[in-house]
């Protein structure tokens, strides 16, 4: 759970008596942070320097730095971050826990470092193992590790009545769902698994595939957020996509090969009408830009520099083209897929954007462990790929945390630096200027 304790383990803390021992592994029931400057996660301007009270893991209070102040003195432990912003943790809404990949061990303290390392605080895993999953969390909130937040969306199989889907809705919830993740469902299932969850105040997650679900229904059933793009598109197209005779949807090599050029064949002013659509009913998109980057760049995505310090073998031998491995297709891909693929980022970017301006709220996930995705250093890949989306930085970070936190209902705590309603003591701080542009993990606190 996002706390102090870890940050203790993780820095070496300048104690404001000097004669003190650094200390490590226990909150202090008083933390301030010095002469920093604050980014506050709502899309405005920087300011500072200042001083964070931070007391039992909440912020108390925000305010001009003063050398003489009071609360310096009486503070157990004093983090001095002159020449550095401090920025609210952030929000990763699509990850993953995975304890093994390519059927070898992964553990998940491996995610959890690199996680924390790149500066995120909280996770939504949107599909894993449910016990397992549930022990993490259990693990995480009693801070007996380190580890982000975790809110877990459980798959949701549907089923092949509306009882069974009704009854499997409410099995979830029982279980300790925080929300549910629906994958290439079709439309009336979609409906009824929509309806159930509502009733029992469970927000979706969709991954619609190819399927006669869309954005359409997105916007009817009030799904809270679409995931990478799929629906979205789909919805807009005059017909259906144009797939070759021989296509095979089971098949990866076709089904990503052919997904670069969909966003080519939708029609711009239905995509108007279905963006439109979605901002009205107040569904978030949550893009993944980064998890398909390695379809318009292969070259770059084998060559990523933190492989050779961090990449873990399970995750490389994951990686290797292999039709049994779920995004690791590239055993067929050509000059003339990445052509598309470039495209069709263009124009994915520019739907993401526009969806923006139109008033919809942008959010920011890395789908890691898949298609040359490390966790962390994908999210951090995120926040520049919504940058070359037309994005301010300022609003990058937005779409980070104050984003992150609105959809997962908790913008009361997370999200956001101020001391209002005494905010979880979430976030990152960084050397250089916490907005510009940069490719190496950050610190978080």
């Amino acid at each position: 759970m996002c706390g102090l304790s870890w940050l203790l383990v993780a820095l070496v803390l300048p104690l404001f008596g000097q004669n003190q021992l650094p200390q490590h592994g226990r909150r202090p029931a008083l933390l301030v942070i010095t002469d920093a400057m604050v980014i506050t996660g709502n899309a405005t301007p920087a300011e500072g320097p200042v001083d964070i009270i931070i007391k039992h893991n909440r912020i108390e209070r925000i305010t001009r730095s003063r050398a003489d102040a009071g609360y310096r003195r009486d503070a157990e432990a004093v983090i001095e971050a002159s020449g550095k912003y401090v920025l609210p943790g952030f929000i990763n809404l699509h990850g993953h826990l995975q304890d093994e990949r390519a059927g070898k061990p992964l553990p998940f303290d491996y995610q959890y470092k690199l996680w924390l390392g790149c500066g995120i605080a909280t996770v939504r895993d949107v599909g894993s193992d449910y016990d397992k999953a549930l022990a993490e969390k259990r693990k995480s909130a009693a801070n007996t590790t380190a580890a982000p937040r975790l809110w877990l969306y459980f798959w949701c199989p549907g089923g092949n009545t509306e009882a069974e889907i009704r009854a499997k809705v409410r099995e979830l919830k029982a279980k300790g769902a925080d929300g549910l993740k629906c994958h290439q469902m079709d439309r009336d299932t979609y409906f009824i698994v929509a309806d159930e969850a509502k009733k029992l105040g469970l927000k979706l997650a969709h991954h619609a595939g190819v399927e006669d679900a869309n954005a359409w229904h997105d916007a009817q059933a009030g799904t809270a957020t679409i995931e990478h793009w799929y629906g979205v598109p789909d919805a807009a197209l005059d017909g259906v996509q144009q797939f070759p005779p021989d296509f095979n949807y089971n098949n990866e090599l076709h089904r990503f090969r052919y997904a670069g050029r969909l966003w080519r064949e939708a029609n711009p002013h239905k995509l108007q009408e279905v963006l439109h659509a979605l901002v009205r009913a107040g569904v978030a998109w949550d893009p993944t830009l980064c998890i398909y980057e390695a379809c318009r760049d292969l070259q770059r995505a084998l060559t990523q520099p933190w492989f050779k310090d961090y990449l873990h073998p399970a995750l490389a031998a994951f990686f290797q083209p292999n039709p049994d491995y779920h995004g690791s297709f590239f055993y067929g891909w050509t000059s003339t897929d990445e052509v598309y693929w470039k495209e069709n980022y263009r124009l994915w970017m520019q739907a993401v954007r526009e969806f923006s301006r139109l008033g919809g709220i942008v959010t920011t996930g890395e789908d890691a462990g898949f298609i040359y995705q490390m966790y962390g250093f994908g999210y951090l890949r995120e926040l520049e790929l919504h940058e070359e989306a037309g994005f301010h930085p300022l609003e990058v970070i937005q779409h980070a945390t104050a984003n992150g936190a609105q959809v997962l209902g908790q913008a009361h705590e997370l999200g956001r630096l101020r001391p209002s309603a005494g905010e979880f003591a979430c976030s990152v701080s960084r050397r250089q200027r916490g907005h510009a542009r940069s490719t190496t993990p950050g610190r978080r606190h």
